[in-house]
C-alpha cells in the first residue's frame, strides 16, 4: 500500500504529541479543578495545552483562524480555520481517570479536510486527511461490519452541566435495551475515534460543539463510516445532534431515533419505588 501524501497530518500529530506529553505532566500531578459555570470544570492543563497548540498553529500557518475550546478566538474570515480542543475530557483529567484526549480539526470553506486526535495514555493517534483514509497510528483503520442494532456497541454522551435539561436519558434506555451495549466514557472526540476504528459500531450525542467533533467526524467519514443528524440531514459542525455510525447502521438508528421522539413502543423506565418494595 502507498503512504497517502498528508498536507497538514504530520505537523499536526507532532503538535498533539507535544501537547499530550503536556497533559500527562500535569495528569501525574493531580492539578487544581477550576470551575466556569456550576459544575463545569477547566484546569490549567486545558489552558496551557490550548496555548501550546495556538503558538504552533500560528507559527505554521500564521493566515489560518483558530477556534479554541478555552477562548482562542482567531477569526479573520480566513479560507482554513482549526478547531481545537486541548484537552477533551477535562472532568475525567480531573478525577485521575484515564480517559482523554487532544483533538485538532481543520476546515477548509467550512469543509473539514483534516483532523488529529492523540490519547497520551495510551500513545494513540489517530489522524485523517480528506480523500486519504483514517489511520491510527499510522495503520489504515476501519469503521466495523456489524450490521444489527442488537449486536451493536454504541457510545453516547451527558452534558457536565444541567443535564435535567437534556433528554439523553430517554435516548439511552431505549437503545440500551435494543443494542448489546451502550458505553459512556465522558469524551467525545474519542467516541467518535472508537467508531471509526471499529471498537463501536455507533454512537450519538446532542448540543457538542465544534472543537468537539471536527477531527471525530472527519475520522468516521474516512474510516468509511457516516456522519449525519438524528433525521439523516448533513451533518454539520454547529448541528445540535451528532449521529456517527460504520453506515450499516445508521439507517435502524435513525428509526429507533424517530420512534424515541415520537413516544412510539418506549419501555417504561422502572419505578424505584416498587424496586424498593420488592426487596422486602
Amino acid at each position: 500500500m502507498t503512504q497517502p501524501k498528508f498536507e497538514f497530518v504530520p505537523q499536526v500529530e507532532a503538535i498533539a504529541r507535544e501537547a499530550g506529553a503536556l497533559l500527562l505532566h500535569y495528569f501525574h500531578q493531580r492539578v487544581k479543578i477550576e470551575y466556569k459555570g456550576d459544575v463545569d470544570l477547566v484546569t490549567v492543563a486545558d489552558r496551557s495545552s490550548e496555548k501550546l497548540i495556538v503558538e504552533r498553529i500560528r507559527a505554521a500557518w500564521p493566515e489560518h483562524d483558530i477556534v479554541g475550546e478555552e477562548g482562542t478566538r482567531q477569526e479573520t474570515g480566513a479560507e482554513y480555520r482549526w478547531y481545537v480542543d486541548p484537552l477533551d475530557g477535562t472532568t475525567n483529567f480531573a478525577h485521575g481517570y484515564p480517559v482523554f484526549c487532544v483533538s485538532m480539526g481543520l476546515a477548509h470553506r467550512g469543509e473539514m479536510v483534516a483532523g488529529v486526535l492523540y490519547d497520551p495514555t495510551r500513545d494513540e493517534l489517530f489522524a485523517a486527511e480528506k480523500g486519504t483514509g483514517a489511520f491510527l497510528n499510522g495503520e489504515a483503520i476501519h469503521v466495523s461490519q456489524t450490521r444489527r442494532l442488537n449486536e451493536s456497541l454504541l457510545g453516547t454522551g451527558f452534558p457536565s452541566f444541567k443535564r435535567h435539561k437534556n433528554p439523553n436519558i430517554h435516548f439511552y434506555h431505549q437503545i440500551t435495551l435494543h443494542s448489546h451495549g451502550v458505553r459512556r466514557a465522558g469524551s467525545a472526540a474519542l467516541d467518535l475515534a472508537n467508531v471509526a476504528s471499529g471498537r463501536y459500531d455507533g454512537f450519538w450525542e446532542f448540543n457538542l460543539n465544534p472543537w468537539d467533533t471536527s477531527a471525530g467526524s472527519l475520522l468516521v467519514t474516512e474510516a468509511g463510516g457516516k456522519v449525519t443528524r438524528f433525521d439523516g440531514s448533513p451533518f454539520r459542525l454547529d448541528s445540535k445532534e451528532t449521529l456517527a455510525s460504520n453506515g450499516l447502521l445508521h439507517d435502524e438508528m435513525m428509526r429507533a431515533f424517530a420512534q424515541i421522539m415520537a413516544g412510539q413502543d418506549m419501555d417504561p423506565l422502572p419505578s424505584p419505588e416498587e424496586w424498593a418494595k420488592s426487596r422486602t
